[in-house]
């Protein structure tokens, strides 16, 4: 065989091989989970009746989800929540959809004894989604509402 057949053979497999391999890191690769499609509706309490905060929000990972944590905050407040401040918040109630795909909804429920206490105009909603692989996805302002008396 000549040198240059070989030459050629070899590189052609080290071409093909680094195509392999990069296709199958690309498969393997785990994906970060994701939170879409956040709403929050806040409905005031009413002739004794309570009122709730409810966010809903579908949340994806190839791993599965573990869960959602949620904290809701009044933008007049100017807190700026971070990841690590969320993982101590409260869990949303997550069901699988599919394999990979669940929908949490964290339903907060609020007397008028407490709306009094809170404070007018808007808002928002912060999650922290966790992936069964221990992956997490922080979503700063993943909905906002309006409290109006």
């Amino acid at each position: 065989m000549s040198k240059r057949v070989l030459v050629s053979s070899l590189i052609g497999v080290a071409v093909l091989g680094g195509v392999a391999a990069g296709g199958l890191a690309t498969a393997s690769a785990a994906s970060k989970p994701t939170v879409e499609n956040g709403s929050a509706r806040y409905v005031a309490p009413a002739h004794g009746a309570p009122g709730a905060l409810t966010y809903t929000a579908d949340v994806r990972d190839d791993s599965g989800i573990r869960g959602l944590k949620v904290l809701a905050w009044p933008a007049s407040s100017r807190l700026d929540p971070t990841a690590a401040e969320l993982r101590h918040a409260e869990d949303a109630t997550c069901r699988s959809t599919t394999a990979g795909t669940s929908r949490c909804t964290y339903t907060l429920r609020v007397t008028e004894e407490e709306e009094a206490e809170l404070a007018e105009g808007t808002w928002y909603v912060s999650a922290l989604a966790t992936a069964e692989d221990g992956d997490t996805a922080f979503v700063p302002r993943g909905a906002s509402f309006a409290v109006t008396r």
